[in-house]
């Protein structure tokens, strides 16, 4: 009788302590934490990781969520450095961010081959989900196919049927000129021509020039952040604007216009995932976001960072491990995607995350009511048309038929 008290609360207690034993998961937010795409992620980027952790309640859940980051520097031999680091040696789960479509791809073969997790927000070629996809890689928040079915659409619709590009030379810009160009020729537009421009360039004057003698009615940006930015200041300054051209900025971001003073930025059509002052949801992360850091407002990629690890998080609890990476990418695509910033949506066999887009037009100094009141919608995306149709889809991952 008294051996088998014992028993029992012996087995009690490691009841108990099987109860508290928590998941360990380790996140590595990845990104420019230094160069020209610091302000669109960055620390931002890094607070918005932390920032689901806690509201998902990650520690009451069984997990122990740990959040680190890095700067990639715009390198691919850097960003797979420390992937390396991170998954060999510093118990790194999942990788998210990574903005520079060149190291995202990079990251993402050092992902699969180490089965692990790769969910990005920041980078754009639609080739993460199309022919370079893997069973590890999740692309969450936009990506080139998206955003030239979006501006790029837009703008031949109504007249822009001859485009020149200026594009940024490396996988990201190739993928954004690409995208474009066939939304333009499947529209009935014409390419008449493209310069490559180096990567986190300060001087377009003879990129621009090229542009203006070409004579195309759109000079399409296949930029990001600082390169978007110096390029339409100098095409402001070279008059670009005003002798009949205009500029479609294909991927332009909150951090861009706030940049650009909406003076020089009123009148731009763009494409976003995801704007701060759209919903009650959206304004309420915005304002931790802005309490946090310096009164910015956060973009749609930093944004996107919450909304994905908050559904890894939620795959992780499920399968109660972090630790077999394509087993927890397998279960986000079978769990469906819900949360306060993106709403329902699902992560499709391709690993794309499919949720509505959005068409903006940023306002006119005079219809703008403070700071960080840049946008105006334009129209609505609906889930199943932002994306590339995923029977078109080259990646490996779907089936045919």
């Amino acid at each position: 009788m008294r051996l088998a008290a014992i028993f029992l609360a012996a087995s009690s207690l490691m009841g108990a302590g099987a109860a508290y034993a928590q998941v360990p998961v380790k996140i590595g937010v990845l990104n420019d934490q230094s160069g020209l795409y610091a302000d669109l992620g960055g620390q931002g980027s890094v607070w918005a990781a932390k920032k689901a952790v806690e509201d998902f309640g990650a520690a009451a859940k069984g997990l122990k969520v740990e959040v680190i980051f890095a700067d990639h520097q715009n390198k691919a031999d850097v960003g797979t450095s420390v992937a390396r680091q991170w998954y060999d040696v510093d118990g790194v789960d999942a990788i998210f961010d990574t903005p520079n479509s060149g190291v995202a791809l990079a990251v993402s073969g050092v992902t699969k081959e180490k089965n692990k997790v790769f969910v990005n927000s920041g980078a754009a070629s639609s080739d993460l989900t199309g022919k370079a996809c893997t069973p590890n890689t999740v692309h969450w928040t936009y990506d080139t196919w998206a955003l030239a079915n979006g501006t790029g659409k837009a703008i031949v619709k109504t007249g822009g049927d001859t485009w020149f590009f200026l594009t940024a030379d490396y996988a990201f810009g190739h993928a954004l000129e690409r995208d474009t160009s066939e939304v333009v020729k499947a529209n009935g537009g014409k390419v008449v021509g493209q310069v490559r421009v180096p990567l986190n360039n300060a001087d377009f004057s003879s990129f621009l020039l090229q542009a203006q003698s070409s004579k195309a009615k759109i000079v399409g940006l296949a930029n990001a952040g600082g390169d978007t930015i110096n390029s339409i200041k100098q095409a402001a300054e070279y008059g670009i604007v005003d002798g009949g051209q205009k500029l479609a900025g294909l991927l332009i971001f909150l951090t861009d216009v706030h940049s650009l003073g909406l003076k020089t930025a009123q009148g731009l059509t763009l494409t976003e995932a995801w704007y701060w002052d759209q919903t009650d949801a959206n304004r309420k992360f915005a304002d931790a976001f802005a309490a946090a850091n310096g009164g910015k407002r956060p973009t749609m990629v930093q944004a996107g960072v919450y909304s994905g690890v908050t559904h890894y998080l939620k795959a992780v609890e499920a399968l109660k491990s972090a630790k077999d990476g394509a087993a927890v990418v397998a279960e986000m695509k079978k769990i469906p995607t819900d949360d306060p910033l993106f709403g329902k949506g699902e992560v499709r066999a391709d690993g794309r995350h499919i949720h509505p887009m959005y068409l903006y037009e940023v306002k006119k100094p005079s219809e703008s009511k403070g700071p960080w009141d840049y946008y105006t919608l334009r129209a609505t995306i609906p889930a199943n048309e932002a994306f590339r149709p995923l029977a078109d889809s080259e990646c490996p991952l779907v089936k045919k038929g």
